[in-house]
């Protein structure tokens, strides 16, 4: 059983030190077997937020975890429009990871980040035929055991993002994403972005999405929506076709652990159980 946590929409620039703080406490304390920051790092890409930025997953590396990263749209200068379309990414590379398409492999997961952050776009996210291309060759040569991941900033899937349920909108070249997902037979998609928490069946978004589970994870920053308290994600994938989910909740003075779900996948897709108390498993 492989042990995740998974954040995102940290945006240094616009945070609180005493929650930041707690995420640190909280994962010294249950000991992730990976770390998962779906990217906006920061408020503004600003340097001094990248340096705040960095000096936090260094201190996060420091203490032996294994951490898995991708840059956000607020990750790219949004002022600065020289650096903007000329080196969008410089800042993110230099301070947080050059990597931009990260992999993770142990003996029950894989795990795969790709970038969706784009300079022609303020918010939106996309993919490329490159990126879908790395998707499948990677996922191809996983065994068939394991849980395969992938992780973006942006939803590939339209989804309710307010509280009357409006919908998002899909990641740029959606259609192409999705099939090559589905053809890769990714387990579990998770992304960030809309600073909400939210799980369902990929096939309940789009036709012939095969395995898919999208789990999305809330911000730990201040800029909170849709009266969500900062959270994060609790993420405890047993086997392929059977996944936990325990989000981790800010109750103003610490994090709390709150809902708990377990998502199992039948031919038909993924159906949840809600479960009462702490996730099964420390």
């Amino acid at each position: 059983m492989a042990r995740i946590a998974h954040l995102s929409d940290i945006h240094f620039g616009a945070h609180d030190p005493k929650i930041v703080s707690a995420t640190e406490a909280w994962l010294q304390q249950h000991q992730p077997d990976l770390i998962i920051i779906s990217g906006d790092f920061t408020q503004r890409a600003r340097e001094a937020q990248f340096r705040e930025a960095s000096a936090y997953l260094n201190r996060l590396r420091a203490a032996g975890f294994r951490t898995l990263v991708v840059p956000g749209n607020h990750d790219v200068p949004l002022y600065d429009v020289v650096r903007r379309f000329a080196a969008p990414l410089d800042r993110y590379k230099r301070y947080i990871d050059n990597d931009l398409c990260p992999w993770f492999e142990n003996d029950e997961v894989a795990v795969l980040g790709i970038n969706t952050a784009r300079s022609l776009t303020i918010k939106d996210g996309r993919i490329n035929h490159e990126q879908i291309e790395i998707l499948q060759e990677r996922f191809a040569v996983v065994a068939p055991n394991k849980t395969r991941i992938l992780v973006t900033h942006h939803p590939l899937y339209a989804m309710p993002i307010g509280e009357g349920g409006e919908l998002s909108e899909a990641v740029g070249r959606h259609r192409d994403a999705v099939k090559a997902v589905c053809k890769a037979g990714v387990h579990l998609a998770l992304a960030g972005h809309f600073h909400r928490t939210y799980a369902e069946s990929a096939r309940k978004m789009v036709e012939h999405a095969g395995s898919t589970l999208v789990m999305q994870a809330g911000t730990t920053s201040t800029r909170l929506r849709n009266s969500e308290p900062q959270s994060f994600n609790w993420i405890h994938a047993a086997r392929n076709d059977e996944i936990e989910l325990q989000v981790v909740v800010w109750d103003g003075a610490s994090f709390r652990r709150g809902n708990h779900e377990r998502f199992s996948f039948k031919g038909d897709g993924w159906t949840a159980q809600e479960i009462e108390g702490e996730i099964a498993y420390a």
